[in-house]
């Protein structure tokens, strides 16, 4: 379930012709710019119409909500139909293979097991 409209990526303004300039979003604001005016050929800026509709935000890319996951007793807490489960990073080798084992008897995906 992704976005079937892709967004095109915002430049800041003189990087395709100064190589010095980062590779980041600034709102271009000198009296001149052309990026400001919304001229066609110098790109496109951010705004409010590439926005995600409210059913697609906060998803996994695979259409799934992410549950966060400490400790077995959260899986029971997942429904595996509308959430995915992502582990701590502080969960340790023997008790991330226990959650993993039961998470696939529950039939729960794991984002990064």
């Amino acid at each position: 379930m992704v976005n079937p409209k892709k967004k095109p990526k915002f430049l800041k303004q003189g990087i395709t012709y100064l190589k010095r300039i980062r590779v980041r979003w600034r709102k271009p604001r000198g009296i001149d710019s052309k990026l400001r005016k919304k001229e066609k050929s110098k790109g496109k800026s951010p705004n409010v119409g590439y926005r995600a509709p409210k059913s697609m935000r906060n998803l996994h890319p695979s259409g799934l909500q992410e549950a966060y996951i400490q400790n077995i007793k959260d899986l029971e807490r997942i429904d595996p139909k509308t959430q995915a489960g992502r582990l701590s990073s502080t969960i340790g080798k023997k008790k991330r293979e226990l959650i993993v084992k039961k998470s696939e008897e529950m039939k729960i995906k794991l984002l990064n097991a």
